[in-house]
């Protein structure tokens, strides 16, 4: 075997791992314009200005939330409204471990530390729910109900007893001061800030998107399809399937939770809005617009209606939620199963036509040949 069948085998084998029934992108053409996207952003900070790179990384972070959602609710059929509560978990803790331990080791400690919390959250609520028999909607009010409860304790935690060691909670006006990411050991460390944040951000984003095709394409995927489409049927096969929902609400905790932790070191700032009801919508709208079974549709809705609000926010109008409402109705009432599908369908259907021109085309020389 030569060196480049090699290569060549081992890019079939990575494209055999990500691509399957169940995500939307099998295709030489969609592997085609996913490299050139990821091209274009990582060459994005080089045409741009600081404050349009800053916003990207925004963006990347809260997309992490909207993976978090389109993984448990698109293919397990657990919809949650307390993702946010993860995600704001794990941001005050990162908050409280970096405001007492602020070397580059007390930081880099801090990522796995709130990652571990916010994840461990998911864990013990998932097992109460699940294995106490809530189900469908009921988990829904359930998780929306700790996400408010998380916000109104949080918000009452402004006087100075409400403090970690150092890090004073802050009530409702947050925690102000939370430091970058720092990767390192001692005092010495790697800052992730300006491009280099958006860069992390970036490359975890692609990662995580990458890992989750393969988990959902995956024997075990197909099982979370199957909880899915019919719980009650797939038990009858002798699934576990609580347990397994236990384990993909936790996945959906961690990816949340790491979310969160990109989140405050972006701003270095948290405080209790990130579990109020108007952020705990904003998941669901995403993936309700980019298509419940995307993962890929998770993500560019949330960059594209993120951008927008942003953009309506600059010009000091009160549009940007009146316009996010008023696309999430009208994707529920016109496109109920989200864009990528139709983006999807409309791909494939201009591929067949240039192949099926093509063909005649290749027929028309071909009988012009024998003439």
């Amino acid at each position: 075997m030569t060196k480049t069948q090699s290569i060549t085998g081992k890019i079939k084998h990575a494209l055999s791992l990500i691509t399957g029934p169940n995500t939307y992108g099998n295709t030489k053409l969609f592997w085609g314009a996913f490299a050139i996207a990821v091209a274009m952003l990582l060459l994005y900070p080089q045409f741009t200005n600081p404050w349009a790179v800053n916003n990207m990384a925004r963006y990347f972070t809260l997309a992490f939330l909207a993976l978090s959602l389109a993984v448990i609710w698109g293919f397990s059929g657990i919809l949650s409204f307390g993702q946010v509560a993860f995600f704001g978990i794990a941001g005050y803790a990162f908050g409280v471990v970096t405001f007492n331990y602020g070397s580059a080791t007390g930081i880099t400690a801090a990522i796995f530390v709130a990652v571990f919390v916010g994840t461990l959250f998911s864990l013990i609520l998932g097992y109460f729910m699940f294995y106490g028999g809530v189900r469908d909607v009921y988990v829904t009010i359930i998780t929306l109900v700790v996400a408010i409860v998380l916000y109104t304790f949080m918000s009452q935690t402004a006087g100075s007893e409400w403090a970690i060691g150092d890090a004073r909670l802050g009530g409702y006006n947050g925690m102000p001061g939370i430091t970058d990411i720092t990767l390192g050991i001692g005092e010495a460390g790697f800052v992730l800030e300006g491009n280099r944040f958006y860069y992390a951000t970036l490359l975890t984003l692609i990662g995580v998107y990458l890992l989750l095709r393969i988990l959902v394409n995956s024997s075990y995927g197909m099982t979370m399809v199957a909880i899915r489409e019919d719980e009650q049927r797939t038990a009858t096969f002798g699934y576990n399937v609580t347990f397994i929902k236990l384990m993909v609400f936790t996945l959906g905790g961690a990816i949340a939770s790491l979310g969160g932790v990109f989140y405050v070191s972006w701003g270095n700032y948290i405080d209790p809005s990130v579990f109020s009801i108007t952020f705990a919508a904003l998941p669901v709208v995403w993936v309700t617009v980019g298509g419940r079974d995307s993962l890929i549709g998770a993500i560019a809705a949330t960059i594209i209606i993120e951008r927008i609000s942003t953009e309506l926010a600059a010009t000091g109008t009160e549009w940007a939620l009146v316009l996010v409402g008023g696309l999430m109705m009208f994707v529920i009432l016109v496109m109920p199963a989200g864009a990528a599908q139709y983006v999807d369908r409309a791909v494939g259907y201009i591929t067949r036509s240039i192949s099926d021109d093509s063909g005649s085309i290749r027929n028309i020389r071909e009988e012009i040949n024998d003439d």
